[in-house]
């Protein structure tokens, strides 16, 4: 079921409550019922935001490489996947979800242009094989943009999962994996 529709049941319900608790007020205001009504009402915000935006990828400490910097990029990242999910679930505007889609390819390159050049700075031994995982990464993304150039908003599911799992795996695996090497350079 699309969000669009689950926002509109969610609505519809809020406004059936709403009625049911004015229509108990008419009887008493001690009416026990539109009382409970009224904690479902007030609970209703609370689950539907948490039920929202299951995609979402939230950043955790455990992500963190140890350099600032980087860190920052990352977070970034994830801030511009999380709305290219949104574009997504909530089925935006196609100029939105261009828009969403090139910010984060074009965000995705200037960092790993920044992350490599900090490694040939600091002489990273396994550059040349980071640098690969980069391009085949690049290649993967701009094959994405092809697709959503030809199917529009249906392969934006496909691009959303494959990119968060991705960056997941590509900071906790090889993005990792360059850190003690820089921060013995006495990068932080």
């Amino acid at each position: 079921m699309e969000n669009r529709t689950k926002s509109f049941i969610y609505a519809a319900i809020i406004g059936l409550i709403i009625v049911a608790i004015f229509l108990g007020f008419l009887s008493s205001m001690a009416n026990p019922i539109s009382w409970i009504l009224i904690a479902v009402l007030l609970l209703i915000p609370i689950l539907y935001k948490r039920k929202a935006n299951p995609q979402q990828v939230q950043w955790r400490e455990e992500y963190s490489v140890g350099i600032e910097h980087i860190d920052n990029d990352h977070k970034k990242l994830i801030s511009l996947l999380n709305n290219f999910t949104i574009a997504y679930d909530y089925a935006m505007s196609e100029a939105f979800e261009k828009e969403a889609l090139n910010e984060l390819v074009s965000y995705t390159k200037y960092h790993f242009d920044r992350e490599e050049k900090m490694m040939a700075d600091h002489d990273y031994p396994d550059l040349t094989a980071h640098k690969a995982q980069h391009e085949v990464m690049i290649g993967q993304v701009e094959n994405f943009v092809q697709l959503y150039n030809e199917k529009g908003h249906d392969a934006l599911d496909e691009i959303a999962s494959f990119l968060s799992d991705w960056l997941i795996n590509h900071i906790n695996g090889t993005d990792k994996q360059y850190s003690e090497h820089l921060h013995n350079k006495g990068v932080y």
